[in-house]
């Protein structure tokens, strides 16, 4: 079997590492992986490294005329038994591209997240009849996807959770996060990773370190942010922390390469998301066997069980999230209770081994499915 994988993706996130590590798994199984994206990208690079084949796109945007041509000569090319969307552009490259020049083969589309446009393109691109199955990360973005697509479409619909690929999971980076960033040896180390992005709500991590600080005088404590910055999120952040003079409390890292490596130095892993589909620093912690505190965002509740194996707030409760922190800080024979059920949970259902073998399933069921 061959799979054309598509991308649009220019920056690092959960969707292209879970790309990354997919592929490998796949390829044990006996699926040959083409990969077409961004010239240039950091997905690019990585292909690079992990010797994936990888076939730039016309300039440095995939989402243009010209690939729309170019993905007709690939698939001629290649001939891929079926193609995989794993963006919204791509999947928008895939439906115009198949309507000018009838590429004459199915389409797999990964739906990652809780956010579904509603214009009459994203509705059309959606239930466009030659996607042949929609693989949702979580069964909370299947209910959510489930609005905008046709009765006559849902049966395409399937629930395949993200996997970690053990392989990647070898530490590279040694640093000492206390001596990187000068943070006093006694403090707790609360750790989140996310880039600045709205669905992350990092103004709502801020307001629950405040709450912790300045409210309840749980002082002992120091928020490591990870992830890319933007224009748009960061400066709301930032002028929080000074609002709230939270400084000496919060350490904001930026972009970190192998952001895994410092899980471990982390007392707690939390999540102020609003909106999620199952985010796989989640899945990463549970491997770490690092204690999880998050809001309810999305596909979360569906890997934590609350006071099972984490602790859940309502999204955007910074007061209960703040409230659940300082329990488990408290807690020490908690913190290892909860790391130790997530770990196990996360060798049943979140390995790219097992990630790989359901979605070999689902291109297995369309290939028997066009052939009936």
């Amino acid at each position: 079997m061959k799979i054309l994988h598509v991308s649009g993706a220019k920056s690092w996130g959960g969707n292209e590492q879970q790309l990354i590590d997919i592929i490998p798994e796949l390829t044990k199984l006996g699926v040959e992986n083409i990969v077409f994206g961004v010239k240039n990208s950091l997905l690019e690079k990585e292909c690079a490294s992990k010797n994936i084949t990888f076939i730039e796109a016309a300039k440095d945007k995939l989402n243009i005329f010209s690939n729309y041509r170019y993905l007709k000569e690939i698939v001629k090319i290649n001939q891929p038994n079926l193609i995989h969307l794993h963006t919204s552009d791509s999947l928008t490259v895939f439906t115009i591209s198949d309507l000018l020049f009838n590429l004459e083969v199915k389409a797999i589309f990964s739906k990652k997240g809780m956010g579904t446009s509603s214009t009459i393109l994203s509705k059309f691109k959606y239930n466009y009849k030659n996607i042949g199955k929609i693989i949702c990360v979580s069964e909370a973005v299947k209910k959510s996807f489930a609005e905008i697509i046709l009765q006559k479409n849902k049966t395409k619909l399937e629930v395949v959770y993200d996997g970690i690929n053990l392989d990647r999971t070898t530490v590279v980076r040694f640093e000492n996060l206390k001596e990187i960033f000068n943070i006093p040896d006694e403090r707790l180390i609360i750790g989140n990773i996310a880039n600045h992005v709205k669905a992350k709500d990092l103004p709502t991590l801020i307001k629950t370190i405040d709450y912790l600080v300045n409210n309840i005088g749980f002082k002992n404590i120091h928020l490591v942010q990870i992830g890319e910055f933007s224009t748009k999120c960061t400066p709301v952040i930032q002028d929080l922390i000074n609002q709230f003079n939270l400084k000496e409390y919060v350490t904001l890292a930026g972009f970190q390469s192998h952001a895994l490596d410092f899980l471990t130095q982390f007392d707690v892993y939390v999540m102020s998301s609003e909106r999620e589909g199952l985010p796989l620093t989640i899945y990463e912690a549970f491997l770490k066997k690092i204690p999880v505190v998050s809001t309810k965002a999305g596909g979360i509740p569906e890997a934590i069980t609350h006071d099972y194996n984490g602790f859940l707030s309502e999204v955007s409760d910074y007061k209960d999230l703040a409230l659940n922190l300082k329990k488990i800080l408290e807690d020490e024979a908690k913190r290892k209770e909860f790391a130790e059920r997530s770990y196990n949970l996360f060798f049943e259902k979140f390995t790219a081994k097992e990630n790989a073998r359901n979605v070999f399933e689902v291109y297995s069921k369309q290939q028997s499915e066009e052939f009936d």
